[in-house]
């Protein structure tokens, strides 16, 4: 693995007292090629491991061909979401890392992003207020458990709507469309796929990013790591070459760190949509899916979606609009509301 600088004192003590937001790294001095910087005092971000080059084969992301959601019907929220009703409040599962898509705002101390925008409009449909929502704080491996745990009602955390996942959970329609890129230093000589080898690359445990990490860059290591804001830190600290994870999450690490650079052409596409535990004996959630892509579709309609996606994107990258709604078919109940109405 090449490296670029040394790891000064005055950066460790940077890094140590200050977020991945404020470490700002020394980027004059080359690092000498003997200097490995799995090897440095650092240490890693705290549950990150390193996976060798190769130890374990990508999986096949299936994108296509997927199960759609369930459309919103015509039943009142009362019908739909009747014990959220009654709680008072929308627990909703996000990070508070991912910035641009949902953080904690160094100065205000709230939650922001598009995604907790969003959340917060799916609140406003249920209660008529978008505060009456409560945030839990999910790790990118935890996603699937909260919601089977019954922890949260929803999850809306950069969630790609793939086939294995759908066989664990239920999804919403599709609200955004990611692409995947890598980043990597200004400084880096990375322009492409070929240059990840001998090198480690960033990625969240459990994410569809390090899936393509493994298939699309076999030969290099993996560093492993809870939340993507661990991957900013890594980079800065010579711990990780690059990142590999979808431009709306590498727009939110570059916007922190201007000596970092998304590389071009994308290498895949996929959608995020609000995961909820599958309905069944133990899930009563069919009326929560239909709620939830009730505000999906009134956002894209009123023009929310739009207005969400200029605040939080439109600087960073550029958009054909909200990916297409993707319902399955539904026979029975459709021939059902017909009668009703």
């Amino acid at each position: 693995m090449r490296h670029r600088r040394p790891i000064s004192a005055a950066v460790f003590l940077a890094t140590a007292l200050t977020t991945a937001s404020c470490a700002q790294p020394n980027h004059d001095e080359p690092q000498p090629a003997w200097v490995s910087a799995t090897d440095s005092s650092l240490p890693l971000p705290p549950g990150a491991t390193v996976e060798e080059a190769g130890s374990i084969p990508g999986k096949p992301i299936l994108v296509e061909g997927l199960l759609g959601s369930r459309r919103p019907g015509n039943e009142s929220v009362e019908e739909r979401v009747p014990e959220i009703l009654r709680r008072g409040r929308l627990i909703v599962g996000v990070d508070q890392s991912q910035n641009l898509l949902s953080f904690r705002d160094a100065t205000t101390g709230e939650l922001e992003g598009f995604e907790v925008d969003l959340a917060r409009e799916m609140a406003r449909d249920i209660f008529g207020d978008p505060s009456r929502v409560d945030f839990r704080f999910v790790d990118s491996s935890d996603r699937v458990l909260a919601l089977e745990a019954g922890t949260v009602d929803i999850v809306v955390r950069s969630l790609t709507i793939t086939r294995s996942r759908q066989d664990q959970i239920a999804f919403s329609t599709p609200y955004f469309t990611a692409r995947t890129r890598i980043l990597a230093m200004e400084s880096s000589n990375i322009s492409s796929l070929a240059d990840l080898e001998g090198r480690t690359v960033c990625v969240t445990n459990g994410s569809t990013a390090a899936e393509r990490a493994r298939s699309l860059a076999p030969e290099a290591d993996l560093l492993l790591v809870r939340n993507w804001a661990d991957c900013l830190v890594a980079v800065q600290q010579y711990q990780a070459d690059a990142v590999i994870s979808d431009d709306a999450i590498l727009s939110g690490i570059a916007e922190q760190d201007p000596y970092t650079r998304l590389v071009d052409p994308p290498l895949g596409e996929e959608h995020y949509g609000v995961g909820i535990a599958s309905p069944g004996y133990r899930h009563d959630t069919d009326g929560l899916i239909r709620q939830v892509n009730s505000t999906i579709e009134r956002v894209r309609e009123d023009g929310t979606w739009w207005r969400l996606y200029n605040r939080w994107f439109g600087p960073y990258q550029a958009t054909d609009g909200p990916p297409p709604l993707d319902y399955r078919p539904e026979p029975d109940r459709e021939t059902q509301q017909e009668d009703e109405s």
